[in-house]
């Protein structure tokens, strides 16, 4: 009825405005505060329909004639005036029993549609249909809560409560019906909570002018309606959701697998990041773990982490967890910073080892409120699930690590270089290998302490690992004695090597020693014998120190020294 009675309603006259007129009696004198209105200023008299026992129908606003007043002063008069009350009366309840049945069809005909489908999209869309088939002359709008499921091309809003109205949140949250006038907005508000068994979804807002008052039938429609659609809103996310769930387990089962697995970091992160793309769209992802006192970027990560925008987010994610080791979940990112920033939905995931942050996930997107909660919870289940691989995977690198490597002078251990040594003499063309020793270094230790002593390995070490790079290892030998192999190396470059090497080292040292080495260098058409790569180095060792020292020598033919 909202399109045939919405001039007249535009007009409305409150109740309470005339009832005091009418005490006593059904014809009086239109009172001032009507005779002000440019409608009614001819009006002289009004009269009330009120059938006996009912509420007030409505009143009749009259130019008095003469005739008029005497028909109204007869017999006559208050019989008529009975007799058209009743038949008001009469015709009221009948318009009214038509509106209700009207509505109620239409109810019936939305629940037994909601009943037959499980397409949330059908079920908002036929809300909106027939909330502004009711009320063709105003503004509806559906506020929803954010949900990454719903996918539908209507025009939907999501609700906030930053920004949203006192009197929508009041909805949202207690769930009852509430009107508002909107001055600001020039408009009235009318919200009724969208709401199942199990929650309140959103919120359906009907805004019209000013002027206008929603009758106790019309919020009653509005009322049932969305309730209606709450339940019917409620059992299609549940379907969804049960499948949703079935799909969920199958991806944490599908990852749980494969990170167990024994796949090094790089892979497994890789893996991951497969995974998270797949399930949550997100446009970046990162994986960074800690290192002293920062967090490293790994190269599972995209390319927008290694970008000075990239450290924005980073950075923020980074104090964070400095604070705390609880997951983050930012709707809007634009909201908590005032740089210009393109990515505005976020979820940060710690990856924790021994109850300890030892790294982070986040994903990103530009879209506001793209993540849904379920997929936050999601995401922390597999990261949850995940960290123990990760954890398992970094302690087998740490602990390999520690087979591999000499602890005090990071280079290679001497297992490590015997196993390359031989695979290298199996598939390579060629190679060299020098093995050194400090001179008088027990006279460094006797004058200076075993503390000096370990710092002059460590820096022949790091002399070393800088002069070789990545063409070849250097390894520790044993005692003060390293060495230093290098595959597919021409003779030449091998003797240039050696040189360089005996050189530098006094400069890298403090307090300066002297190094003494013996190599061999081999080729295809000369391929030695594994043991003999080492004994023929040491005797070349043994021919440096007895010759002076600070010199490399050759095995070969005869023994040449760098001098």
């Amino acid at each position: 009825m909202a399109s045939l009675t919405i001039e007249t309603k535009l007009n409305a006259v409150s109740w309470l405005m005339i009832e005091a007129s009418f005490y006593q009696q059904k014809v009086v004198k239109i009172p001032y505060i009507l005779k002000a209105r440019q409608a009614y200023s001819m009006m002289t008299d009004m009269v009330l329909f009120q059938a006996e026992g009912n509420n007030p129908i409505g009143v009749l606003l009259v130019e008095a004639t003469k005739s008029w007043t005497d028909f109204m002063t007869s017999d006559y008069g208050e019989k008529c005036i009975e007799i058209l009350s009743q038949a008001l009366q009469m015709m009221k309840d009948n318009l009214d029993v038509k509106i209700n049945e009207d509505q109620y069809r239409k109810l019936y005909n939305m629940t037994d549609l909601f009943h037959s489908t499980m397409d949330i999209d059908l079920i908002l869309e036929n809300v909106l249909k027939n909330i502004r088939d009711n009320f063709p002359e105003f503004n509806v709008e559906l506020i929803l809560s954010n949900d990454q499921d719903r996918h539908t091309t209507i025009d939907i809003k999501l609700f906030d409560y930053l920004s949203e109205r006192p009197t929508t949140i009041e909805a949202f949250v207690s769930g009852d019906l509430t009107t508002e006038l909107a001055s600001d907005l020039n408009c009235r508000l009318l919200n009724a909570p969208i709401k199942g068994r199990q929650a309140i979804y959103g919120i359906l807002q009907v805004s019209a002018p000013t002027t206008y008052l929603f009758s106790t039938t019309e919020k009653d429609f509005v009322r049932m309606l969305a309730q209606a659609s709450g339940n019917a809103l409620e059992n299609a996310k549940l379907y969804h959701q049960s499948h949703r769930l079935v799909s969920d387990l199958q991806l944490i089962n599908e990852t749980s697998h494969r990170l167990n697995m024994r796949i090094d970091i790089h892979e497994m992160l890789l893996f991951l990041q497969k995974q998270l793309l797949k399930s949550f769209q997100p446009m970046e992802v990162c994986f960074a773990f800690k290192k002293d006192d920062t967090f490293e970027v790994t190269g599972a990560s995209t390319s927008l982490f290694s970008s000075e925008e990239g450290q924005t987010y980073i950075k923020h994610v980074e104090q964070h967890f400095t604070q705390t080791n609880d997951p983050l979940f930012i709707a809007d990112f634009s909201r908590l910073t005032s740089k210009q920033i393109d990515y505005r939905s976020i979820m940060a995931i710690p990856i924790l080892m021994e109850e300890k942050i030892n790294g982070f996930s986040i994903v990103l997107h530009k879209e506001p409120y793209f993540f849904s909660f379920d997929s936050f919870k999601l995401m922390q289940s597999l990261i949850h699930h995940s960290s123990l691989a990760i954890a398992n995977s970094i302690l087998r690198t740490q602990l390999q690590e520690m087979v591999d490597l000499d602890h005090l002078t990071k280079l290679y251990a001497r297992s490590y270089l015997d196993h390359f040594v031989e695979k290298s003499l199996e598939y390579d063309q060629s190679g060299m290998f020098l093995l050194i020793d400090i001179d008088n270094f027990k006279r460094i230790n006797d004058t200076y302490g075993h503390q000096v002593g370990d710092k002059i390995l460590m820096q022949i070490a790091v002399q070393l690992r800088e002069t070789i790079g990545s063409r070849g290892i250097c390894a520790r030998w044993g005692g003060e004695e390293m060495s230093v192999y290098v595959p597919n190396i021409s003779e030449k470059e091998a003797l240039e090597l050696a040189a360089a090497i005996v050189e530098v080292i006094p400069s890298a040292t403090d307090p300066q020693v002297t190094i003494s080495a013996g190599l061999i260098t081999w080729s295809d058409q000369d391929r030695p014998a594994f043991q003999s790569v080492f004994l023929h180095a040491d005797t070349a060792l043994y021919e440096a120190k007895n010759s002076g020292k600070n010199r490399f020598c050759i095995h070969g033919d005869s023994f040449q020294t760098n001098q």
